[in-house]
């Protein structure tokens, strides 16, 4: 299988996408719609829904930032990826007694 995806263009020119460029388009697309829904008040930033899309999100952006070698937003995104898989698993499910021994 070729690791580029034919497309077209606005001038109907061939147009390849790599890997690399799908995979960041993904993840693209999971950051903006989290942002986009906790914009419109939809999504909580306390949601594990938000913290999922950004976890995948970050981590698909940073997955393509290796596959093409760009190391800054590698770290950056794997930066945000951590802090999304730690917001997932902080907070105490509402709804819950914690019982102090």
């Amino acid at each position: 299988m070729s690791k580029h995806f034919v497309g077209w263009n606005y001038r109907n020119k061939k147009m390849n996408m790599s890997t690399s460029d799908l995979l960041a388009s993904a993840g693209v697309s999971l950051l903006l719609i989290a942002f986009y829904l906790n914009l419109k008040k939809l999504m909580p930033t306390e949601s594990k829904w938000y913290s999922a899309l950004n976890c995948t999100g970050a981590a698909l952006c940073g997955y393509s930032s290796y596959l093409i070698q760009f190391y800054p937003f590698v770290f950056l995104n794997g930066v945000w990826a951590i802090a999304a898989i730690i917001s997932l698993f902080k907070n105490v499910p509402r709804g819950t007694i914690i019982k102090k021994l």
